[in-house]
């Protein structure tokens, strides 16, 4: 079972372009995935689809994912707006006013989960969201189990970015997922740049951001005193995969981007080849 993730697309940072930065970049980012060599059962949009929640952004948006050759599960993020989102993705299910919903894929259970509050930058998950969670949780206690959400839980250090662990929303979902031992991993977004946390227990790691990353820089911030820092950067529009190997998911993360390479499969690598794969237990001569 493969898994693709994309997110912070921002769509419509430029509105009436139709060919503006971020949308050269979602292009590029499927393209890469559709066109190269991992073929993905299907994709999980992790939030800021759009950058204003624009009709014509979300439309656009929609249309390019359509033409993907899988399906396409999203949820909003912080800069997404409910209404539109909900029309242009119909087929997303809304129960309680939220775009929550599950997705059995055969070997997993993705449980998809809505943590925007509307005029607010950070996450939110409210008492409706979290009794919707528990119960999603308590059908299928024995079959593995990924979370997906658009803001992480976890205190990253990054200090404009950072999710605060007082925050309640954080103790509300921390609450709805404690002995759910079948959750395996939380796949988030909102960051801009690839990390890998313990939370909780449970693996939890973000995606880069198809739109342009934000700087890892660790130092306090101080909002009353710009230091000039770099915020956000032009680096290569990133994307994810999961792949479930049976016993855990394994998360591997790239670039859109154009790699030169400097060794190739051929017989000069063959001997190399057949010497590691040698090694593995079960093969002829392993000892």
């Amino acid at each position: 079972m493969l898994i693709a993730q994309i997110t912070d697309l921002h769509v419509g940072f430029e509105p009436d372009n139709p060919d503006e930065y971020n949308t050269k970049r979602l292009r590029r980012v499927l393209e890469t995935i559709a066109d190269g060599p991992n073929k993905p059962d299907l994709m999980i949009a992790t939030g800021d689809l759009t950058e204003r929640g624009d009709v014509d952004s979300y439309k656009r948006c929609a249309e390019m994912l359509a033409e993907l050759p899988f399906p396409v599960y999203p949820i909003p993020g912080n800069h997404d707006l409910r209404t539109n989102f909900s029309r242009a993705f119909p087929d997303v299910p809304t129960p309680g006013g939220f775009a929550q919903y599950t997705v059995d894929t055969g070997p997993v259970r993705l449980i998809l989960l809505d943590t925007l509050e509307e005029g607010r930058h950070g996450g939110a998950f409210c008492e409706v969201r979290a009794a919707w969670l528990k119960e999603r949780l308590a059908e299928e206690t024995g079959k593995p189990t990924v979370i997906v959400m658009h803001h992480p839980p976890m205190d990253v250090g990054i200090d404009w970015m950072r999710t605060d662990p007082a925050e309640p929303w954080v103790a509300r979902f921390a609450d709805a997922i404690a002995g759910a031992e079948q959750v395996k991993a939380i796949l988030c977004g909102h960051l801009h740049r690839p990390i890998v946390s313990p939370w909780k227990g449970v693996l939890t790691a973000v995606c880069p951001a198809v739109a342009p990353g934000v700087t890892l820089d660790l130092r306090p911030m101080d909002p009353e005193a710009p230091d000039l820092r770099p915020m956000v950067v032009a680096d290569m529009p990133g994307f994810g995969f999961h792949w479930w190997n049976g016993t855990e998911l394994v998360s591997l993360y790239d670039y859109a981007e154009e790699s030169v390479p400097l060794a190739k499969f051929d017989t000069r690598m063959q001997g190399l080849v057949k010497h590691l794969m040698a090694e593995r237990p079960g093969a002829a001569g392993h000892h």
